[in-house]
């Protein structure tokens, strides 16, 4: 089928044959009007994004955005290639992610042109955040005003339908009673009272966010992140997660962007377990492009705090492509907490409440969800993942420290994908409890602010935890855009190593190059096996240290404790 009888098929899908057929009708209309975006760029092992909110540094006086770029162009071209810009649309609570108005910038923050500004230089990400809009926003004003046009805009329940499937991420009512000017209405609200969820059961819904999303093309997004996607359709009596009309949607967003921006590149987040996460790979070529690998925080964690790398190497061993097209999006931390779900069915329970009690040990929080059958489960782990990492009160030598949440970040930059990294890993931070106190929401925690003078200062200065984290994460991030086996669609095949060793032979697509991650998880030095059998050398050079490192008679290399070492030799082809 061509692009159009695609797009025909799945709003069909959704919507029935008439409903569907009129809704092609006019969104053919808007695609023939809107202008075509026919770059294309690739993406390579020099790609790394770095995720941050559009206020992550201050300048009194001084735009947001402004001074990010600022920032940005003076500390980070060359080092990343991309940033996703946290939601910097006007909001009204969760810090950005419950949006008044999708086609503004805050004024708090700045304008396009700081946007633009930053486009100069690196590539963009924006957030979609459509699985729900602001109360306080003009379109459910408009919903409250019983305003013709807005009225099916959002998802109203009637009666006393049996939700007790619905799966639900917060320990929030699920219905929201609203006062409208035809009488109360009961809204559905996912993640809070705040947050008014879409209905996408009314085609004119999705029209609205095609047109939005072609909007955040033409202002120079180059990946598109889908907030929270897995929840998107909702219908009573089913868990409203996942569903077929969920994945529908996306196909359709996938096929109207293959239309016009054919560069642009959809990232689904879903904070589910692993199997559902890849789901929204589709069949390779017709759902996202990259999904977040949501299960490698908890699992790297588990490694490093355990000093075992077995559970990470087997999940690892597992992970396949199912296409040139697709790729991961991994990361450790972001602007939300470690999700556990991820990790169930990959480490036991057990494992899962020692993760917990090690980051409330570590000053850090647990938020919970509900489950169907009114218990309560932990559901992410709020803390900086260098303080889940480390014992803020321990008497470690800081070097030890660094060492070891290196480590942690060694891992997310040697696996197939393309890494995102905040700000706060990047930089060195560590956990803001003051924060929460001040919002009384534990995700505050890894949201602090900075002021640019301060982190200037203490990023100049060597002896920093800042600078020294800094000046090893850009080695990394350079050892790695030198070399064509991280090209992000290329091979990966875990080495049975070691238990306390994790290693991971990188091909290019190619086969034209190849380098051997090892990483070594646990406090003491370790031997890595079976190195001289997968290099098919003695002899190997570090990526990293650029230096040689000798390999044992037994075809062996000794680790240091935490040590990483990426090692090139002859590419077994």
């Amino acid at each position: 089928m061509n692009n159009q009888d695609i797009i025909r098929s799945h709003l069909a899908a959704l919507y029935g044959p008439q409903a569907g057929a009129a809704a092609f009708e006019r969104l053919a209309l808007r695609l023939a009007q809107a202008p075509q975006r026919q770059e294309s760029r690739g993406l390579s092992q020099s790609d790394s994004i770095l995720i941050t909110y559009g206020d992550q540094v201050r300048v009194p006086g001084e735009a947001p955005l402004h001074t990010l770029a600022d920032f940005c162009r003076r500390h980070l071209k060359g080092i990343v290639s991309g940033i996703h810009i946290l939601p910097f649309y006007p909001y009204s609570s969760d810090d950005g992610f419950s949006v008044m108005d999708y086609r503004a910038v805050d004024p708090a923050l700045g304008t396009w042109d700081d946007v633009a500004r930053l486009g100069r230089d690196f590539r963009l990400m924006f957030d979609a955040v459509v699985n729900h809009a602001s109360r306080q926003g003009d379109w459910f004003q408009a919903f409250l005003r019983d305003d013709p046009r807005y009225r099916d805009y959002f998802v109203v329940v009637e009666g006393i339908p049996d939700l007790s499937a619905v799966v639900r991420p917060r320990a929030l009512p699920l219905l929201t009673e609203v006062q409208t000017a035809i009488g109360p209405k009961r809204v559905w609200t996912t993640f809070s009272d705040d947050q008014i969820d879409l209905n996408y059961a009314n085609p004119d819904v999705l029209l609205e966010i095609l047109d939005l999303l072609h909007f955040y093309v033409a202002h120079g997004a180059e990946f598109i992140r889908l907030d929270a996607i897995a929840f998107l359709w909702k219908e009573i009596g089913t868990s409203c997660l996942h569903l077929p009309q969920t994945h529908r949607a996306v196909q359709l967003i996938r096929a109207v962007l293959d239309a016009v921006a054919p560069g642009v590149r959809l990232i689904t987040e879903t904070n589910v377990p692993h199997r559902d996460n890849i789901s929204y790979f589709g069949d390779g070529h017709n759902e996202a492009q990259m999904v977040y690998n949501f299960a490698l925080p908890p699992l790297t964690l588990h490694a490093l705090r355990t000093g075992d790398a077995r559970v990470l190497t087997q999940w690892a061993s597992g992970l396949i492509l199912p296409s040139e097209q697709t790729t991961f999006f991994n990361f450790l931390a972001s602007h939300d907490g470690i999700g556990l779900n991820p990790a169930r069915g990959i480490l036991p329970d057990g494992e899962i409440d020692a993760l917990v009690a090690g980051v409330e040990a570590h000053g850090g929080l647990v938020s919970y969800k509900h489950n169907p059958d009114g218990s309560r489960s932990p559901y992410e782990l709020n803390i900086n993942y260098f303080d889940a990492l480390n014992d803020p009160r321990a008497d470690e030598p800081l070097a030890r420290q660094v060492d070891r949440f290196m480590a942690s970040q060694a891992i997310l930059l040697a696996m197939v994908g393309v890494p995102g990294i905040y700000f706060h890993s990047l930089c060195g931070s560590r956990s803001w409890p003051e924060g929460v106190a001040q919002t009384g929401r534990s995700r505050t925690i890894n949201r602090q602010k900075l002021n640019l003078a301060d982190l200037e200062a203490e990023l100049a200065d060597p002896g920093s935890l800042r600078a020294q984290i800094f000046d090893r994460y850009t080695r990394l991030l350079r050892a790695r855009a030198a070399c064509n086996a991280f090209q992000p669609n290329g091979g990966q095949r875990v080495i049975d190593s070691s238990d306390m060793v994790f290693a991971l032979w990188r091909t290019s697509p190619d086969q034209g190059a190849a380098v051997l991650c090892l990483q070594n998880v646990a406090s003491r030095a370790q031997i890595a096996t079976r190195v001289a059998e997968t290099l098919r050398t003695s002899t190997a050079r570090d990526l990293i240290s650029d230096r040689e490192v000798s390999i044992g008679q037994d075809g062996a290399v000794e680790l240091a404790p935490y040590e990483t070492l990426w090692l090139i030799g002859e590419s077994v082809k």
